[in-house]
């Protein structure tokens, strides 16, 4: 591709990956910054290096160490994952081409994401977890050049990555804090992204919280 046909936002693959263009600096001689979607590490490289992808409902790939697949049969409801295929912000809005966000609310007329963006519904494809039977991976731009080895590791990631956040804090769940000359127990109220905030007005990061060395998981209210 030529500089000038690179755009923040695009889907292209690099190495043989799919990532997604992060930025585009055009006095640098690697111009372009990229973010490799299956485990979000940055790239940088230039525009002769690149191939754009399109990405249309049933295309599946590993975002973030999980897998989605696309869809547009159904609206996206609270708690869903998107990817604004279709942007069309207003005046004071600023998301842009192919940034995938996380649904706070939603109603018939749209959704509004965790970055208090105001989306339509047409605007975006819901990303739904799983690589559905009938889904078309876009992973790589070549799957028979994958050694694999390399090809097996990544799924293998992939699947104790998704057993792990099957383990992550949740709304109603009670933690005992090992590490206290005083019984202190706390309650997750609120969970946005990364960040777990308690109900005694502590906030900390998942990581934090599932260090069980400080950390006791008691029980969630939900299920008493």
């Amino acid at each position: 591709m030529k500089l000038f046909q690179v755009r923040k936002g695009q889907f292209v693959y690099y190495n043989n990956e799919l990532h997604r263009v992060y930025g585009v600096k055009p006095m640098y001689k690697q111009s372009v910054h990229l973010i490799r979607l299956r485990d979000l590490k940055q790239e940088l490289t230039n525009a002769v290096s690149v191939e754009r992808y399109k990405p249309k409902e049933l295309d599946s790939f590993i975002f973030n160490h999980k897998v989605y697949t696309l869809r547009n049969d159904r609206k996206a409801e609270t708690g869903d994952y998107i990817l604004i295929h279709n942007p069309m912000p207003d005046s004071l809005d600023t998301y842009s081409l192919n940034e995938i966000e996380e649904v706070e609310t939603a109603d018939h007329k749209g959704i509004i994401t965790s970055n208090s963006h105001g989306i339509k519904h047409n605007e975006y494809l819901l990303m739904v977890p799983g690589r559905a039977d009938d889904s078309h991976p876009i992973d790589y731009q070549d799957i028979e050049s994958v050694e694999p080895e390399n090809l097996q590791d990544i799924e293998s990631n992939q699947l104790v990555t998704n057993h792990i956040s099957e383990l992550l804090p949740t709304l109603g769940d009670i933690y005992k804090k090992k590490d206290s000359s005083e019984s202190f127990e706390a309650m997750v109220v609120a969970i946005k992204g990364q960040t777990v905030y308690l109900g005694s007005g502590l906030v900390l990061s998942q990581e934090e919280l599932m260090n069980t060395e400080i950390w006791e998981f008691l029980y969630n209210i939900l299920d008493k």
